[in-house]
């Protein structure tokens, strides 16, 4: 198969990412908004079992990511899933799998603009948003080495929030290690709804696999970045899940607006809110500069087998970046982030991300031994578990989400009949 190769014609980009430089765009796009506004709606659906829901929730990314990173090692391509769809259970697949990331992920980066427009200045948050936009749409036009430097230092800064977050937490007189229990409030149907929300925040590390043309030794540095930003992130965000809950129970947590700061306040420590605002703002921006960057790598892929226009698989001779990819995409979540409440539209992407996922296992599933073929357990749990965690979300997600695949569906449809019906 040929699907380490661009096209003839396409365009090469320069491998310039170690496994510190991956595990850091992993990291930047995973502990991101997720954490600091997931806990509160995840809460409200699992009430007890909130625990258990990101449990499930790491253990279905884990089989993800295990797909993911053979697939990756095995096609070092921009495109992620788009290529392994196509590659490995045919065009169709592929053409689903990179519509449903392209859709859901630019709601997602208008979500992410607009949630640091409402913890920087809520009265402006629409100005803000589209602020940020079109900055780290310049950010990642310039090259992304300068995205992974910037994603550095907004990881450290949210860490360091965390961190500040779990210690006064845990810390404080009114923690309770009794509101960890377990109660009858925690049902299945619960449970299985939050872990599809809480997945959500875990979704980042695709944005290791989508980068696999601009990574150094891919074969070796996908396989180790990707499980190691994953095992990063469940870490820290079970210790600010317990914290959280220790301070606040699920019931003050199902009703918090912005959970990490109420837990501070809850905490005693006023002084320190506008530091957690401060780090939400943050982990948001550093969640923006990822979507906008993987989305874009997704948008060059589709472009060179002509799923998008062909123009968009232009790089950037200078800059080597898919420069008009990365203005196509900044352009429209500009517009999304300037006229758009997304709030909405966050059901139907955390939708297609699970079923983006479904079909990377789907396609590790028919890796060979040769080819460095998971456990065969591990895309049957994957497919199994993004397919329960997406059908258990509200019937409005699950309708919204399937409209959109099957528009997509449709897309392709017609495509492939313009093609057909112009061949002589």
């Amino acid at each position: 198969m040929n699907a380490g190769r661009a096209l003839p014609g396409a365009g090469e980009m320069k491998r310039r990412l170690g496994v510190s430089d991956a595990v850091v765009i992993g990291l930047g796009s995973m502990l991101g908004a997720g954490i600091f506004a997931a806990l509160g709606p995840a809460a409200g659906a699992a009430g007890s079992g909130l625990l258990l829901a990101l449990v499930l929730a790491a253990v279905v990314a884990y089989c993800n990511a295990t797909s993911s990173a053979r697939l990756a090692a095995l096609y070092p391509r921009s495109g992620g899933t788009y290529i392994y769809g196509r590659e490995r259970l045919g065009e169709f697949w592929g053409h689903l799998a990179g519509w449903a990331f392209v859709v859901g992920k630019t709601a997602s980066c208008a979500a992410m603009a607009l949630t640091v427009g409402s913890y920087v200045w809520p009265g402006q948050a629409h100005a803000v948003a589209v602020a940020c936009v079109v900055a780290l749409t310049a950010v990642n036009y310039a090259g992304v080495q300068k995205s992974a430097l910037l994603t550095r230092v907004i990881v450290a800064l949210v860490l360091a929030v965390l961190a500040v977050v779990v210690v006064t937490a845990l810390g404080a007189p009114g923690a309770d290690t009794g509101r960890l229990n377990i109660g009858a409030d925690a049902t299945v149907g619960g449970v299985l709804q939050a872990a599809g929300l809480l997945f959500f925040a875990f979704a980042g590390y695709a944005r290791i696999a989508t980068l696999g043309e601009e990574v150094r030794d891919p074969e070796r540095t996908i396989p180790r970045a990707i499980p190691t930003a994953l095992g990063i992130t469940l870490f820290v965000y079970a210790l600010v899940s317990v914290a959280v809950l220790m301070t606040l129970g699920p019931g003050a947590l199902a009703d918090a607006a912005s959970p990490l700061a109420d837990s501070v306040r809850a905490a005693g420590a006023d002084r320190l809110v506008p530091v957690v605002r401060a780090g939400g703002a943050v982990a948001a921006l550093g969640s923006l500069l990822a979507l906008i960057l993987g989305v874009s790598r997704t948008t060059l892929a589709m472009a060179r087998d002509r799923h998008l226009p062909r123009a968009l698989a232009a790089v950037h001779p200078r800059f080597g970046v898919p420069h008009r990819a990365e203005l196509a995409v900044g352009a429209v979540v500009t517009v999304l982030a300037a006229t758009t409440d997304v709030r909405g539209a966050i059901g139907f992407s955390s939708f297609g991300v699970l079923a983006y996922y479904a079909i990377a296992n789907a396609s590790a599933w028919t890796l060979t031994p040769q080819e460095g073929r998971p456990h065969r357990l591990v895309p049957a749990a994957g497919l199994t578990g993004c397919a329960a965690l997406a059908f258990a979300l509200p019937l409005s997600t699950v309708v919204s989400g399937g409209a959109v695949l099957l528009i997509g569906a449709i897309v392709y449809g017609l495509r492939r009949a313009w093609t057909s019906s112009s061949r002589p």
